[in-house]
């Protein structure tokens, strides 16, 4: 299938044209005819899969074909995290170069009277973390009554912060019949569903990829280690391999990720680190240097597992494996985008094996174990795991039962003592 099959304005198709997107993607062919169709949809797809396209495509399409001034917004997409928001309002840009719709995006981490100011011109498009949002409607410094296309995007992400009661308290402001989309990387659990029965009315439900995949141009990998020196090694080794031309490595702590940030400036490898506690015009400012490859890596919590969409990213890097399979993925799903392929490395101690376990089970697949030549573990994993499992021994049972008494003895006597 073609862009062109899709019934789309020639406007759109330039912009397309203009960038380089060559034929839509799965998860774009199924719902773009459906959202034209003025159809409610609840679509899963994976990530770095084109889900974003896949709904801005047809919200430019709805302005177009309905083009009346309007004083309030017609187009509501929300968003998770910051991030998120600031990368959906660039394709949203990108795409409607030639539509000239008025776009700009409410969240936290920015002047509030700047965002105010925007809020009272007219605008077409806006973008918004449902938190802030919400905040400025109770102080009615926006209207929401004459919104007709409602998006939601990373619903899952959404559940897991919290914020579906804010999305629900957003929905209430907006008293008339209203087309609704709700993208999500997964569809899986009983708390999207219900969330979708909220939202949605009789949609199309559209499964891409199952829950547990991702992006098929990964390549994935395990490199046992043996100690922190041994995986500082490793990925000392990797990052200076010729193939690895920008690199996003995880960690799972914010302490953590400053104290590998300022190793690895201390081996003289180029990096930056991205936490939550920026303000974001300097995560705006590190992610800037990173995708203009002023520096090689970027050391991030999952802050950046989401809403990164940078297609110079060749290796992503768990330093820490991550505690579940949807942050694997999402973390995965940030190389291999748009039909370029990527490297996913995961550096496991023997205290990360039973989280990979966990991220093996999630994907219903084993990831691929790899070594390096003179950096080899000093452990397999099939011998890690046939390992006997320690048990306790009687004698330590007999002790732990007779300090537990004698606790409970001096207790009673405590207490009689009191008594008299």
């Amino acid at each position: 299938m073609t862009f062109e099959e899709l019934d789309l304005d020639p406007k759109l198709l330039s912009a397309i044209e203009q960038q380089h997107f060559h034929k839509p993607t799965p998860i774009q062919q199924q719902a773009i005819p459906e959202m034209l169709l003025s159809k409610d949809v609840l679509a899963g797809a994976a990530t770095g899969t084109g889900k974003t396209a896949a709904f801005v495509l047809p919200a430019l399409q709805f302005l177009l074909d309905d083009p009346r001034p309007s004083s309030h917004v017609r187009v509501l997409i929300l968003a998770p995290t910051r991030e998120l928001a600031i990368q959906i309002l660039k394709v949203v840009k990108q795409l409607g170069t030639f539509c000239h719709f008025e776009s700009n995006v409410v969240t936290g981490g920015f002047a509030a009277d700047k965002q105010l100011a925007a809020l009272q011109t007219q605008l077409d498009i806006l973008v918004a973390t449902p938190g802030r949002l919400l905040n400025i409607m109770s102080q009615d410094y926006i209207d929401l009554s004459n919104v007709e296309l409602l998006i939601i995007d990373e619903a899952d992400r959404m559940l897991d912060m919290g914020q579906g009661p804010d999305v629900l308290a957003l929905i209430e402001a907006i008293p008339g019949d209203f087309q609704a989309a709700c993208f999500s990387a997964t569809l899986a659990g009983s708390g999207l569903v219900k969330f979708a029965q909220d939202v949605l009315d009789h949609p199309t439900i559209i499964q891409v990829d199952a829950a547990n995949q991702q992006s098929q141009q990964v390549q994935q990998l395990v490199y046992l280690a043996n100690d922190k020196a041994h995986k500082q090694a490793l990925l000392q080794a990797i990052l200076q391999d010729q193939s690895c031309q920008s690199a996003l490595v995880f960690c799972n702590k914010k302490e953590r990720a400053i104290e590998l940030n300022d190793w690895l400036q201390d081996q003289a490898i180029s990096s930056t680190v991205l936490h939550g506690d920026f303000i974001q015009a300097k995560r705006m400012e590190k992610t800037q240097k990173f995708t203009q490859g002023k520096v090689k890596v970027m050391v991030a919590t999952d802050v950046a597992a989401r809403g990164l969409d940078m297609l110079n990213i060749t290796h992503v890097i768990n330093y820490d494996i991550p505690f579940r399979g949807d942050t694997y993925i999402h973390r995965v799903g940030r190389t291999g985008r748009a039909q370029q392929v990527g490297i996913a490395i995961n550096l496991v101690e023997r205290h990360d094996i039973r989280n990979l376990q966990r991220i093996e089970y999630h994907l219903q697949q084993p990831i691929p174990l790899a070594k390096i030549a003179g950096l080899e573990p000093n452990y397999s994993l099939k011998d890690y795991l046939s390992r006997p499992k320690k048990t306790k021994t009687k004698a330590k049972t007999k002790t732990k039962l007779k300090k537990a008494k004698a606790k409970k003895s001096a207790q009673i006597k405590s207490k009689g003592s009191a008594s008299k």
